[in-house]
């Protein structure tokens, strides 16, 4: 890894311990984090306070017509199957977790995907 890589990774690790310093879920209030990779994008429901995941989901498991649309429609409907999921347990309200990166792209489309089915961001 060249030397400016890991200046980048240490930044990216930096914003992501501020933000969770500042953020916990409870079984009430769940942490929707969020991560992103070239391929893929993952969100989760976790219980800071017992350390469960409560709900996962990720690009890969959605259809396969939706999986050849773009990457931030992808991500829209991952937050819409997140949220879904959610509901299912009964969990109405939940805390945004971006991971460090920036609302912008796909992390926003997350949020507003699963503000759309009814989840309380």
């Amino acid at each position: 890894m060249s030397k400016k890589a890991k200046e980048q990774n240490k930044k990216w690790e930096r914003r992501t311990n501020r933000v969770r310093a500042k953020i916990s879920g409870t079984g009430e209030c769940p942490r929707l984090s969020v991560f992103r990779s070239n391929v893929f994008t993952y969100a989760q429901l976790i219980d800071d306070a017992s350390g469960k995941t409560l709900v996962h989901a990720s690009t890969k498991e959605l259809s396969a017509s939706i999986r050849k649309k773009p990457k931030v429609e992808q991500a829209h409907a991952l937050g819409e199957l997140v949220a879904e999921k959610a509901t299912g347990l009964g969990i109405k309200k939940s805390v945004f977790d971006r991971g460090g990166r920036q609302y912008h792209g796909r992390v926003r489309a997350v949020a507003e995907g699963a503000r759309a089915k009814g989840l309380t961001i």
